[in-house]
């Protein structure tokens, strides 16, 4: 596998669960849209194993969960992106990603990122954590018509930035992640400590497995 890791130039990094813990604002988010409906709040733990297919997604799975009829899911999806933008201020970085993140440019590696996080939120997110001049190329979850598990934003980082997906390493918290690079041809990397609706991450099969992002830098 080292051997296979010394032709790699690009990093593909998946955000939340992966280079940050959301949860928290997430949960927030969640919990004050429901609250427009008269319902319990969610808490965190329900909506760890919500998160991962994007918000719209989220957003059905608390509706089912709260017994409120999905013809009104729009509308809830609205009222939860307006509560999720003032919800900013608990969402940190998991331990060592910005020195992890600084080694591997300094390795000189290529780094993009690849989530299904809505892309209005992209722009403030990496500002907070100092990141705005990290990744040479950003995708969100609404800035192509599909988003993972599907490859095609793996596939359009690899076309924007010239490099061929055997170049690649797609590193994620999820089974949308691995999927999508295993569809896109890519290596695929993952870490345990992120959100995947509670199913060990080494059921999807990932070509690595770490439990910390300093040791995965460090393979690198």
């Amino acid at each position: 596998m080292k051997g296979i890791l010394m032709k790699k130039s690009l990093i593909i990094f998946d955000l939340d669960g992966t280079l940050i813990d959301s949860v928290p604002d997430l949960t927030d988010g969640v919990d004050k849209m429901l609250a427009h409906f008269g319902k319990s709040p969610a808490g965190m733990k329900r909506v760890r194993n919500w998160v991962g297919n994007g918000s719209v997604t989220l957003v059905e799975r608390a509706l089912i969960w709260a017994n409120l009829p999905l013809d009104g899911l729009h509308h809830a999806h609205e009222l939860f992106l307006t509560e999720y933008a003032t919800c900013q201020s608990k969402t940190v970085e998991y331990d060592g990603v910005t020195d992890g993140l600084k080694r591997l440019l300094a390795h000189g590696f290529t780094l993009a990122l690849c989530t299904n996080k809505p892309s209005r939120f992209l722009p403030d997110i990496l500002t907070n954590m100092g990141w705005t001049d990290v990744f040479a190329c950003v995708v969100g979850g609404d800035t192509l018509p599909t988003k993972k598990p599907n490859p095609d934003p793996l596939l359009h980082i690899c076309h924007t930035l010239g490099v061929n997906t055997s170049h690649a390493v797609m590193v994620g918290d999820s089974k949308n992640d691995i999927l999508a690079g295993k569809n896109a041809g890519i290596t695929t990397l993952a870490l345990t400590y992120g959100y995947n609706y509670g199913e060990p991450i080494i059921q999807s099969h990932p070509d690595g497995v770490f439990d910390d992002f300093g040791d995965l830098v460090a393979f690198l």
